[in-house]
């Protein structure tokens, strides 16, 4: 009987079920570095779409105080540096911007001090981001610059207002501004107490007919086209406490007493800043 030879067969096989295991143990190592990677890749533009939000958010402030400080002075302009890689600014005209109203009472009776071009509409300022990169949760709101009122009364205070808000994956910061109701000074005139309550408002304006996103790094520009004012005048004022009653957009209407010296007469003079927003 003839013997079979079954060294070199156990020993081809064992070769190949070593050369078989370095093959899986490579191929384990390369996913394995792969992942790692892809997980370091994703961490880091993680890393850097959260820095770009940050950087936004200092030159949406930036911005802000920029357009306060050429608001009330014609002709004057100043910009603010912007960067957006990850996200993306967006200038939305007053044509799908916000409706700005304003109303006071006098002597109890509701009186309108505004239309449909005075002072019309304004724009909005608007940043936007993936959650992908930053995520607050659902229905996410935070004020980082004033609050819910559109109408402030103290000269301190500022015109703007910056929110933060979160929809389904999206992130975003709007800029606007607020309206601002003061009774600057009470003056005889003739024997007859005439107050003068002054209503500050910044129109925001764009040379965009409509919404329109910006990219990569860009100087965002505020001009002061004009500073015009209209005065609504009313006698007979019996009424101590005028209501100035203000609402932008869809927000419900912000309301701040006004204290007058009766009797006499009010003068509301609304004054109001065009301010050209431009990239």
């Amino acid at each position: 009987m003839r013997r079979l030879k079954l060294l070199p067969f156990l020993k081809h096989n064992k070769a190949a079920a070593y050369t078989l295991s370095a093959m899986i143990m490579t191929a384990v190592t390369v996913a394995l570095v792969l992942a790692a990677f892809v997980y370091a890749y994703q961490m880091l533009e993680q890393q850097r779409g959260v820095s770009e939000w940050e950087v936004a958010k200092k030159s949406i402030l930036a911005y802000n105080d920029a357009l306060e400080n050429v608001a009330w002075k014609p002709g004057a302009a100043r910009s603010t540096r912007f960067t957006a890689q990850y996200g993306y600014l967006q200038l939305i005209p007053p044509a799908a911007g916000n409706s700005i109203t304003i109303s006071a009472t006098v002597n109890g009776a509701a009186q309108s001090l505004s239309n449909d071009t005075y002072p019309g509409r304004t724009g909005i300022i608007k940043y936007w981001l993936s959650t992908e990169y930053v995520s607050f949760g659902p229905d996410y709101e935070l004020y980082i610059l004033g609050n819910s009122s559109s109408l402030i009364s103290s000269s301190s205070d500022s015109y703007g207002r910056a929110v933060i808000n979160q929809q389904p994956g999206m992130i975003s910061m709007t800029l606007d501004y607020r309206v601002r109701a003061m009774r600057t000074s009470v003056i005889d005139v003739g024997g007859v107490q005439t107050n003068y309550v002054d209503i500050w408002v910044i129109k925001l304006s764009m040379l965009v007919p409509n919404a329109w996103s910006y990219v990569n790094e860009f100087d965002l520009q505020a001009k002061t086209l004009s500073v015009t004012t209209a005065s609504h005048r009313f006698t007979g004022v019996t009424d101590q406490t005028s209501v100035v009653s203000v609402q932008i957009g869809g927000i419900p209407a912000s309301q701040v007493p006004v204290t007058l010296t009766v009797p006499g007469t009010v003068v509301y003079n609304v004054v109001v800043a065009n301010v050209q927003v431009n990239v």
